[in-house]
């Protein structure tokens, strides 16, 4: 079958070793001082592996491999002495079935302190999603810029509120989109615009920290000068981390 799985450039390599302690599935080791892909069936191709590596080796492609196999993984796992994950597929996952009863209890006080308030978009631009937008379209002439995981909408109740207004919005998802083609988007936005701030907000997940290098990455490349501020948002829908810089 044909399905995205991890590649590894030995070139690129330099055998830290971060990518093996990365991967929760024990799909990758350290065989003559450079990283490699033991099976294919051990690697369930979501790439916790990509942010943790520092030469930027490793990469998802669509190519005929084996199934992802659970079973062979947790005979994997129990062979080297390991926990195998709680569930599979999303990095967070298992932090998900762990925040449940937390979250029905953010629930309930969600619902109670919303009662009676009717909401309303705050949206000012379309597209949103950054493989669409024009980096020349005119809402981004002095604008303030959002650059958001497309999965913080879903955790973070009052995105629009606290976030979305007063900004134009960009969505992605650096786990499944070409990171490389969203930096040099952004950075052409950030060079032909007179952009005013720029927030950058993603999940707690392993997997987001891709949004943010790139967000920074296109800033430095840019030579903005401008307030920047990166908000962390918990799987609970709250809010765990916000860091202001920038001038």
């Amino acid at each position: 079958m044909k399905r995205k799985i991890v590649e590894i450039n030995e070139k690129r390599c330099d055998g830290c070793g971060l990518c093996v302690e990365a991967c929760h599935e024990g799909a990758i080791e350290i065989i003559n001082g450079k990283a490699k892909l033991v099976k294919d069936e051990y690697c369930d191709g979501l790439g916790d592996c990509l942010p943790a590596c520092p030469q930027d080796a490793i990469e998802i492609i669509e190519r005929e491999a084996k199934p992802f196999d659970e079973e062979a993984v947790k005979e994997r796992m129990a062979d080297l002495g390991k926990t195998p994950p709680e569930s599979f597929g999303c990095p967070g996952a298992a932090q998900i079935n762990k925040a449940k009863n937390d979250k029905k209890n953010l629930e309930e006080k969600k619902k109670e302190s919303s009662a009676n308030i009717e909401l309303e978009s705050e949206l000012n631009q379309w597209p949103i999603q950054l493989k669409l937008v024009n980096p020349y379209a005119d809402y981004f002439a002095g604008a303030n810029v959002l650059i958001a995981a497309d999965c913080v909408a879903y955790a973070y109740a009052a995105m629009h509120q606290d976030f979305i207004k007063d900004h134009i919005t960009l969505i992605g998802c650096p786990k499944l989109d070409d990171i490389n083609e969203y930096l040099e988007k952004v950075t052409e936005i950030f060079k032909e615009n007179e952009i005013q701030s720029i927030t950058v907000l993603r999940m707690e997940v392993p997997c987001c920290a891709g949004i943010v290098n790139m967000t920074s990455r296109a800033y430095e490349e840019s030579g903005l000068q401008i307030p920047y501020r990166q908000v962390t948002i918990g799987i609970e829908g709250n809010i765990i981390s916000d860091e202001k810089g920038g001038k």
